[in-house]
């Protein structure tokens, strides 16, 4: 279970439809405004989730300071109402999911220890 919705499964079964949808979901980036913070879609995730909140302390150190830099330097552009020189803005390469493997990561293992947690040992005498 991913910590936000996603249709992505589906459409990347059927190629017809990510050629279609490939140009829309570009220019929806682009629209959201978030790389022109210097943001990264995993930077949007919210931390408020307790799968999350693990996924950040298992990110590598530089990583995670990567990130609470973005997130400052995307803050303060906010609060000054201006975005950052284009030579800065994310670059559609480098946005490239950093969190969402490791929350999928945690919920497999969560449901890896449910399924040990919920078995059943029969003995045979």
């Amino acid at each position: 279970m991913a910590s936000y919705p996603s249709l992505a499964p589906f459409v990347l079964k059927r190629p017809w439809l990510t050629k279609l949808l490939t140009p829309v979901a570009s220019w929806y980036s682009r629209a959201a405004g978030y790389r022109q913070l210097g943001l990264r879609a995993d930077d949007l995730i919210c931390e408020e989730d307790e799968t999350v909140i693990k996924a950040l302390k298992r990110l590598p150190p530089k990583e995670a300071y990567d990130r609470v830099y973005r997130l400052r330097r995307a803050f303060q552009c906010s609060t000054t109402h201006k975005l950052l020189p284009k030579e800065e803005w994310t670059k559609e390469t480098d946005d490239v999911p950093y969190l969402q493997p490791l929350i999928d990561q945690i919920h497999a293992e969560e449901k890896e220890r449910n399924a040990l947690d919920s078995m059943t040992v029969i003995r045979n005498h």
